[in-house]
């Protein structure tokens, strides 16, 4: 059964845009969207598994250059 989340996403200054089109161009990420508030993305992902999810967060989606930090909430329903 699949496992999805939303991530969101602080960048480096200025570079909210150019990391959410890097994002959406990442297989497992439904959609990326720079926003207003305390975190500059907001992304929607989903992965087969809890691991395979893991490992698109940590390889994928963390790598992506101008990604500082993230915050990922699992859906539950």
């Amino acid at each position: 059964m699949a496992v999805h989340a939303y991530i969101l996403i602080d960048t480096s200054p200025g570079k909210a845009k150019e990391v959410a089109l890097k994002l959406r161009q990442v297989p497992g990420v439904s959609a990326a969207h720079s926003v207003t508030g305390p975190h500059d993305i907001i992304a929607e992902i989903s992965a087969p598994d809890v691991s395979a999810l893991g490992e698109l967060i940590v390889q994928k989606i963390q790598s992506v250059v101008g990604v500082n930090r993230s915050l990922t909430s699992i859906v539950a329903d």
